[in-house]
């Protein structure tokens, strides 16, 4: 019988509810009403005040809804407008009385301005959404303010969003705000959320946000912004008061979070306020690898396990004589000595980018500026030097000014990489990518390779050239003129800036790591260049290595007449091929390894090689290749004696060369021209002796046959 009763109360209200439906719209026993189709040209008003849910959807043809269409319906709870592409105006008083408001959606319209929905006044958590309306480029001051007196979730996902202008959610207790999609978006107003409670989640995805307001970030307890590659730099880390979880772009800004974390729990730790209001409750241990935090529920009851015990100063704080705790008294820190938690953050920092400065360790610090002093103003004075000198520009000459240009920007890549390590000491997180997908890295990288690949093709070439003129010492025609060695440098030089270049044209890149050096060997293509400039470092190591072990056992020929000068001809070789060997055979042996995948060292360990060993080449060659030969020695007088410096040591030079010149002559049997002795140098002793053994009739040309020899031949 009660079903009967049932069906029959139905059919009774059945005729009714669809006697109150608006024309053009359909409506559903559960008081929804649905708008939908064609012959929608306009929104009908006067729905019953006791509709739920009002959908008009699917509409291409109606353009505008007008005043009063929702407005004292007080059983309303859900307003969905979908696909009304052609809708692009929405009259300012359109909306009004709805107390019972729980979700309202605007989605996939032509609205162009942000619609007025201040005098809906809600009374409940209200989620309001504003999806794919692409023209819709505004969001206004006070956009929001009379919304809600609940809680407010605000979707403005996938707009055409350009601007969200000063204080746009004054007024409301905020606590999902997603703007996810507005890729025209750069930037937030500094005072945007300004009169705001919130919010506490926050998400700007694939945005084009440049930076975050500073006010309003302290309630924001989780931060989304993937795919936000223009969001490059953070505010002040102490503006996230409650963040506990983050989901960056970029590795760097997680650094960021990671550094904070640490310093919080080092200030806990190290604050004799905390351990003194704590001491007697505090257990350490040295059973957990991690420092584990624990606060219980009582007033006075705290507990800390950490892996490392209390300093010895500190050991005080373990006596209960010094605070005397008792349970049942309430406990007061005032919040200076509250729980650290953690901000739980990804992505990770990788092993190509670690949570540390450019250089990190401040040792390193102090010795890369060292090196890059030393390198720059040692090869400008080398080239200086070379290139005013009045005498003639010979083989030996030119291949020293290529060194030393090449060494030159090796320093140039060290000043660049210790200067902005500098401005952005503490703070690398912000500036990581900007640095690293910048121009400057760039720079830098293009620096060491060119220079790097450069200073070991010309230290090959002068290795070989010197090799070849003892060989070759009595046989004028095998001589190596400077039009040959001008060849073989500019064949050098493209063969350098070639490889140098390569990165910057996507083999490889120098935006990997923070020191700017080519380590992406993500393609096979990739891994094949970093592998064959490797090994071409390693053969022309060997090349250098065999070179000056033949000239060495040239030296040492029994045929020879044994002088003194052998034996610091021998002393100047090994050092040679020790600092060759010590710059380039761990750097060689570590990328090669991970070159092929199999690191055995962390990239923070690799600054260690890059500090220490990379520029060893570019800070000894101006040395070992002409300040500690006798050659550059009188050139470098005698400049200074053109300003009025050194006079008297310069003419000493100027006759020891002089008369150095003429006794060679005569034991050659030849006497020298006036023009030659104008251009002559010191004779070394190895080529004195094989001019003797091989034949005393020639007279060989001073400059043209000892200069081969000058740096590591000329007697001191």
């Amino acid at each position: 019988m009660s079903w009967l009763l049932l069906l029959l109360l139905c059919l009774v209200l059945y005729p009714l509810s669809r006697a109150n439906c608006p024309k053009l719209c359909s409506c559903k026993s559960d008081d929804r009403v649905t708008c939908e189709g064609r012959e929608v040209d306009h929104f009908p008003k006067g729905f019953s005040r006791g509709s739920r849910k009002l959908w008009l959807l699917q509409n291409d043809i109606l353009e505008n809804i007008e005043e009063n269409t929702f407005v004292n319906l007080p059983s309303l709870n859900e307003i969905i407008i979908d696909k009304a592409q052609l809708l692009v105006h929405i009259d300012q008083h359109a909306f009004g009385n709805l107390p019972h408001l729980r979700y309202m959606t605007i989605t996939n319209t032509g609205i162009r301005f942000f619609p007025d929905i201040t005098n809906i006044h809600s009374e409940d958590f209200l989620l309001l959404e504003f999806r794919d309306n692409i023209n819709m480029q505004v969001i206004p001051s006070y956009a929001f303010q009379g919304l809600s007196t609940g809680t407010l979730n605000i979707n403005l996902i996938n707009n055409g969003l350009i601007e969200v202008q000063s204080h746009a959610f004054n007024g409301t207790d905020l606590d999902h705000l997603n703007l996810t999609g507005n890729q025209n978006l750069q930037k937030l107003h500094e005072d945007v959320f300004m009169g705001a409670t919130g919010p506490t989640v926050l998400d700007i995805s694939r945005t084009g946000i440049t930076a975050l307001p500073i006010h309003g970030l302290k309630s924001i307890k989780k931060l989304i912004a993937q795919s936000t590659n223009n969001l490059k730099k953070l505010p002040p880390l102490t503006n996230f008061v409650e963040l506990r979880e983050a989901s960056m772009t970029y590795s760097s800004h997680c650094c960021a979070f990671e550094n904070e974390n640490a310093k919080k729990k080092k200030e806990f730790l190290w604050s004799p306020v905390c351990n003194r209001f704590y001491g007697k409750n505090y257990v350490f241990s040295n059973t957990s690898s991690e420092a584990e935090w624990e606060i219980g529920s009582t007033h006075s009851k705290k507990s800390m396990e950490m892996n490392s015990a209390l300093p010895q100063q500190y050991g005080f704080l373990e006596s209960e004589a010094w605070f005397d705790s008792n349970e049942d008294e309430p406990f007061f820190d005032y919040g200076l000595c509250s729980n650290i938690v953690d901000v739980i953050c990804n992505p990770k920092a990788d092993d190509f980018n670690p949570c540390e400065d450019i250089v990190g360790k401040d040792i390193l610090r102090v010795i890369i500026w060292l090196m890059n002093i030393l390198a720059i103003i040692g090869n400008v004075v080398v080239l200086i030097v070379l290139l005013t000198s009045r005498y003639k520009l010979t083989v030996p000459r030119f291949l020293m000014c290529n060194l030393a240009f090449s060494d030159f920007c090796m320093g140039l890549y060290l000043l660049l990489i210790a200067s902005v390590d500098i401005q952005t000491k503490g703070q690398y997180y912000n500036y990581a990518i900007d640095w690293q997908t910048g121009a400057g890295c760039a720079s830098a990288g293009f620096f060491t390779v060119f220079a790097s690949e450069l200073s070991v093709y010309t230290l090959t070439t002068i290795t070989l050239e010197r090799w070849h003129t003892i060989t070759y010492a009595m046989q004028l025609d095998k001589k190596l003129h400077l039009r040959h060695a001008i060849v073989i440098m500019c064949g050098g030089w493209a063969f350098s800036f070639i490889v140098a270049i390569l990165p910057l044209l996507g083999i490889s890149n120098y935006k990997k790591v923070s020191i700017c050096l080519p380590m992406d060997i993500n393609s096979p293509v990739s891994q094949a260049y970093i592998i064959f400039i490797l090994l071409l470092n390693v053969i022309a190591f060997l090349i250098i290595c065999l070179c000056y072990i033949k000239i060495y056992l040239t030296v040492r020929n029994p045929n020879f007449i044994s002088t003194n000068g052998d034996t610091k001809i021998a002393k100047r070789m090994a050092v040679l091929i020790f600092t060759d060997f010590i710059c380039m055979s761990p750097i060689s042996f570590f990328a090669i390894s991970a070159a092929l995948k199999v690191p055995f060292i962390t990239v923070s360990s690799s600054k260690i090689l890059l500090v220490l060993f990379y520029p060893i080449n570019s800070c000894a060659n101006p040395f070992l290749y002409a300040f500690f030969t006798k050659t550059f020695r009188r050139d470098f007088y005698i400049l200074l004696s053109r300003f009025g410096y050194c006079e008297m040591k310069a003419q000493l030079y100027r006759t020891e060369t002089t008369s150095s010149i003429q006794n060679s002559n005569v034991r050659n049997g030849a006497l020298a021209s006036a023009s030659q002795v104008g251009q002559g140098t010191v004779y070394t002793e190895l080529l004195v002796a094989t001019n003797r053994q091989q034949c005393r009739a020639h007279n060989l040309n001073s400059e043209e046959s000892h200069q081969t020899l000058t740096g590591i031949y000329a007697v001191n």
